[in-house]
């Protein structure tokens, strides 16, 4: 593992480049995809996509909360990851990720996962994170529940997609968890 970091054992995260415009726009087509990680968005053209890389890439976070392109350590753009809701003065925040279909089930969300929690614990003194996910995602159910996270609650008919209510699960992991699953 590098010396950065922000550099895991198959990723390293940075910020969004101007040129990530065409992966980005690809991934809308995915409407599985974007459905699991957050909700399927009105189309957005070519012109719009580049504008919204182009916002990214110089405006990478707003306080703590952040929006980050995941890459491959040989350079392959495969994905995305933010943080929100971020309160330092309860130490708690929220994150989100989403690999692109091509590249999933190769532990690169997971690699994301433990970039951002080891920042996130170790640099900036957060003490717990929260994980929203969608009760039909079970990929991403197996993910957290394979990082040590813990499922705190569950939101009754929360999402609506495909016609139909699904519930949404909260799960949680405090600092001293992710330090003892570390040690392992």
């Amino acid at each position: 593992m590098s010396n950065y970091v922000w550099t895991g054992e198959k990723v390293r995260l940075r910020p969004v480049l101007r040129a990530d415009w065409e992966k980005f726009h690809n991934n809308d087509f995915d409407s599985e995809n974007a459905r699991s990680c957050d909700e399927v968005h009105f189309p957005r053209s070519e012109e719009g996509t580049q504008v919204w890389a182009e916002q990214r890439s110089v405006t990478t976070s707003n306080g703590d909360n952040f929006f980050m392109a995941i890459e491959t350590l040989d350079g392959i753009l495969v994905g995305s990851i933010s943080t929100n809701s971020c309160n330092p003065r309860h130490g708690t925040f929220k994150y989100g990720v989403s690999i692109f279909r091509e590249h999933w089930r190769k532990g690169y969300a997971s690699d994301a996962i433990i970039i951002l929690l080891r920042y996130y614990f170790e640099e900036l003194r957060y003490i717990k994170v929260n994980a929203n996910v969608y009760a039909f995602n079970d990929g991403s159910i197996a993910l957290h529940e394979h990082l040590g996270f813990i499922q705190e609650g569950r939101i009754r008919n929360m999402v609506f997609t495909k016609g139909r209510h699904y519930d949404e699960y909260i799960y949680g992991l405090t600092k001293d968890e992710f330090e003892e699953m570390q040690a392992k």
